[in-house]
């Protein structure tokens, strides 16, 4: 890969921030213009939002037998264990090593294979099995009933491996924060700290952070704006129940990374015992520039895309001069 690009960029943010809608642009323009203007390859994108969704849709399969919900309190509330934060991480770390070595699956259920990794993901934060202690009969009817959601999620996944990584740029995709009021640092499994502190060693040596900023106030806002409930699973149109808002993403812990990091322009994340000075750059989106990129690409108004498109690129300058500096 060209030592001019970004390897892995964390595109991180509370809900509804814009981090769906900067993907979509990025996906959009010219590889030179990416290349040279914003430091960055040809996309390959991990999110962890799918697995929110498919979580939900277990837990209202589960329902519809007449078994307890096993992730969350209920379907508009927060996770019965928090940390199911990590259980996400997890899943992330594990799609970042089936990218890089094309790991590729072919279960006879692709529910099943879903709900199995989203199990071992979750013991590996240290909680008890969930799934595997539900009557297999039960099980198997919420696998059948997750099938072709599970399987199109495999699809997608495949469908970015790559013979090569040159100029290729994977863009890690979450949002985390801490209950509203809640005073810093925030609690673990809360926050970026811990998440950050989650992924696994080989995406933290090659990480930098794209943090797009918002208010609370403005993310949930545009979190209304955004909601279609006929499209519950969709990365640019899925809403987060209010009282999940409040709870998990009132607030955020990057400005306090920031600030307590041991160098300027990077926050500092401890992983197992070692330190990772991490560049980061902001992306101010506290007054709404992306939500046009929402609509089809040919109704972008050229002003509001140079709006962006200077934002980001600001944010991916300092990122590239702090990440060489860092190397030093």
């Amino acid at each position: 890969m060209d030592n001019k690009t970004f390897k892995i960029v964390l595109l991180l943010a509370l809900p509804a921030s814009g981090k769906s809608e900067v993907r979509k642009y990025l996906a959009n323009i010219p590889p030179e213009v990416l290349k040279n203007d914003l430091h960055i390859g040809e996309n390959l994108q991990l999110d962890d939002f799918p697995y929110v969704h498919i979580m939900r849709r277990i837990d209202d399969e589960l329902l519809a037998l007449g078994k307890e919900r096993v992730f969350f309190q209920s379907g508009d509330k927060s996770f019965i264990n928090p940390k199911d934060w990590g259980t996400l991480i997890h899943l992330v770390n594990e799609d970042y090593d089936d990218l890089m070595n094309n790991n590729i699956l072919t279960p006879a259920s692709a529910g099943e294979l879903i709900c199995s990794r989203i199990e071992s993901a979750a013991i590996k934060t240290g909680m008890e099995p969930r799934l595997s202690i539900i009557e297999q009969e039960a099980m198997k009817t919420v696998y059948s009933k997750l099938e072709k959601e599970a399987a199109d999620l495999l699809k997608e996944k495949y469908a970015q491996y790559t013979d090569s990584f040159e100029d290729k740029t994977i863009i890690i995709e979450f949002a985390r924060g801490g209950p509203h009021g809640s005073s810093m640092p925030l609690t673990p499994p809360f926050g970026y700290s811990h998440s950050i502190g989650s992924l696994s060693k080989e995406i933290l040596e090659k990480a930098v952070v794209l943090y797009i900023w918002v208010t609370p106030e403005e993310s949930r806002r545009k979190n209304d704006a955004r909601t279609n409930p006929d499209d519950p699973g969709s990365i640019l149109h899925h809403g987060v129940p209010i009282d999940v808002m409040m709870n998990d993403y009132g607030t955020d812990d990057m400005d306090w990374l920031e600030e307590n990091s041991d160098k300027k322009g990077v926050i500092t994340i401890e992983a197992e015992g070692v330190k990772y000075d991490i560049p980061i750059g902001r992306f101010d989106n506290r007054v709404d520039k992306t939500s046009f990129l929402r609509d089809e690409k040919n109704l972008w108004p050229k002003e509001k895309v140079e709006a962006v498109h200077a934002g980001i690129k600001s944010a991916c300058d300092k990122i590239y001069g702090l990440k060489e500096e860092v190397k030093k």
